[in-house]
């Protein structure tokens, strides 16, 4: 089939505070499209405020889909966010609209285009001895069991260091050798518009200290309270969020406000680093790169790309 027959999908992407959501909103807005969420954090309904989800009065200009739709007590995997996308995209296409994804969580969004793992269910069992192990420890572990995952991953990485050796010991594969044999993905499906937003590393620091700023304001203050009032195991992705550590700490008088604060600044920095360093290197050299800071006429620039 010529790419010119199948569906359309436009794809924004890039670190966290690039501007993602603005432009996906104008798009939008322009393109009679609908937005599909592609943030992990943004998927809880415990964090609008604190995940920089879109306002509700932006969740009312445009269809908005797998924003704050879970209840932060039930982990969302990548697997299960593909699921529900991919629904929400045909759901779009039926009603003559153009689904955008938009999201910086490059998990989520390989996942829905290249596809997933056959990895077998984890036993329970191990899958819990090792969620308990310190991440240290399990990096350690991780290095003598699975050396090459050990090498490809941060040793701080909680969650993927967990992951690749509770497969290891589940299965007796490495994560890898599962990872070789995807299947499904809808990449092949549609024809892709995607836009990668990369601009100036001073220019996206500094609107992620202004917008830590803003979840230290009273409603990201609340949004911590009630989540903290719940007492969820410190193990779920809603509880690892950037910014709920940080508050929780000046909640329980571990740290002050300006504390806490400068912490949650560099925690989100640091994160931006990350996303900035996966988004430059790993999807297809031909996916646009934007490199210029989203603001006034470059607005247009970036939508010309979208729409070319």
């Amino acid at each position: 089939m010529n790419t010119g027959d199948l569906p359309e999908l436009a794809l924004i992407a890039g670190p966290t505070a690039s501007g993602k959501s603005a432009l996906a909103l104008a798009l939008a807005e322009a393109a009679d499209g609908t937005i599909v969420n592609a943030d992990s954090a943004q998927v809880y309904r415990d964090l609008r405020v604190v995940s920089a989800r879109p306002s509700g009065d932006e969740e009312g200009r445009v269809p908005h889909r797998l924003y704050g739709d879970r209840d932060g007590a039930e982990a969302c995997s990548a697997a299960e966010w593909a699921q529900e996308a991919e629904a929400a995209i045909a759901e779009a296409h039926a009603a003559g609209r153009l689904p955008i994804l938009c999201g910086g969580t490059g998990l989520y969004l390989r996942t829905l285009l290249d596809g997933i793992a056959p990895v077998p269910a984890i036993d329970a069992a191990t899958r819990a001895a090792v969620r308990a192990l310190p991440v240290a420890e399990a990096y350690a572990r991780l290095a003598e069991e699975d050396p090459d995952a050990a090498a490809r991953l941060r040793p701080s990485d909680t969650t993927r260091v967990a992951r690749a050796l509770e497969v290891i010991r589940s299965t007796g594969r490495p994560l890898a050798a599962w990872q070789r044999e995807r299947s499904g993905g809808i990449g092949g499906a549609v024809r892709l518009r995607p836009l990668l937003l990369l601009p100036p590393r001073g220019w996206l620091y500094a609107r992620c200290d202004e917008r830590f700023e803003e979840m230290m304001a009273d409603e990201g203050l609340a949004e911590v309270s009630s989540l903290l009032e719940r007492n969820l195991p410190p193990s779920l992705p809603v509880m690892r969020a950037i910014g709920v550590r940080e508050i929780a700490a000046f909640f329980r008088g571990e740290a002050s406000r300006d504390e806490a604060l400068a912490a949650g600044r560099q925690a989100t920095r640091r994160y931006a680093k990350r996303q900035y360093t996966w988004f430059a290197h790993q999807p297809p050299a031909d996916w646009p790169r934007f490199a210029a800071p989203l603001e006034g006429e470059a607005v247009s620039d970036a939508l010309a790309l979208l729409n070319r």
